[in-house]
């Protein structure tokens, strides 16, 4: 009799992996995954194994990837492998301020012209990739085609680089550069706050004590409306930003060690006026992880 059960409940388990197979096999054909990017039809269980970058925090050997193989898999069901494979890492050498790549690849890390002329108000300035190609692709797909979606993995992507180059016990604090209100609401979302909302989550997935760690998302304010910096040189993108930020419960800020996050990074003039601002305010250091490094 308990042969015979157990014969039952093996029979019914193998044709409940046969049905879920199934309705695989018909979800891909009636309800093809098209890539956010290009637009073509593409099989995303094809890449990377088959595997969602959920799945990812399953497997160590991910996190001693590269930052191009990291994309790729994060970037697994939204774009097609010619897509996502046209991530480009900053890499060494780079300034050790602003973190911008130099064009030559040899030599090591340095500080820039730039950092040296006019050292900045932020400690560093790090990124996981330039803002080019697969990188710009999807932060404006993000941004500006409302796919939030891709916040997730992008905010995966951002906190593995996160755990990569700072020792999680040196921030108290992370910021997101806030939006105006009147850009917030049209746009319905702060891509900045949305790419490390999800960062407990994933210290919780990989064992990671970040109990200590606060996002602080209405702690800086974007008190005056300036108009787009994108189109501006450095001094007009300067003159535009500036005074445009107040903390609005500064008691939080003693002495704290600060994480500013945004997505881009061009000319640094916009974290570099949140740096001012959180630093008078009582800030004891502040640091700057983006997602993207404009060269």
């Amino acid at each position: 009799m308990m042969k015979f059960s157990f014969e039952i409940r093996h029979s019914f388990s193998g044709f409940k992996d046969l049905m879920i197979r199934m309705a695989d096999v018909l979800k891909a054909v009636f309800f093809p995954a098209k890539c956010l990017a290009c637009r073509s039809f593409f099989n995303p269980e094809a890449k990377q194994g088959g595997r969602l970058f959920e799945n990812y925090f399953q497997d160590e050997s991910f996190f001693n990837s590269s930052k191009k193989a990291i994309f790729e898999g994060l970037m697994t069901p939204f774009l097609c492998s010619i897509c996502s494979a046209d991530f480009l890492p900053v890499e060494s050498p780079f300034c050790s301020g602003c973190g911008i790549m130099f064009k030559s690849r040899e030599g090591e890390d340095h500080f820039c012209g730039e950092c040296l002329g006019s050292p900045k108000r932020f400690n560093i300035a790090r990124a996981p990739g330039i803002y080019d190609h697969a990188l710009l692709e999807a932060i404006h797909l993000l941004k500006y085609r409302g796919k939030i979606q891709l916040a997730r993995p992008l905010g995966m992507l951002l906190f593995f680089s996160f755990i990569a180059l700072w020792d999680e016990k040196s921030i108290d604090v992370v910021i997101p550069v806030p939006l105006h209100v009147k850009r917030l609401k049209k746009r319905g979302f702060n891509q900045s706050f949305l790419l490390v909302k999800d960062w407990g989550s994933f210290a919780k997935a990989i064992d990671i004590g970040l109990s200590h760690m606060h996002i602080e998302s209405h702690l800086l304010i974007r008190n005056r409306w300036t108009e787009p910096q994108t189109g501006l040189d450095r001094k007009k993108r300067k003159a535009n930003i500036k005074n445009a930020f107040r903390i609005r419960d500064a008691e939080k800020l003693n002495g704290k060690r600060v994480l500013l996050v945004d997505d881009v990074y061009t000319t640094g003039a916009t974290v570099d006026e949140c740096s001012k601002v959180l630093l008078s305010s009582g800030a004891g250091q502040v640091d700057v992880l983006t997602l993207a490094r404009a060269m």
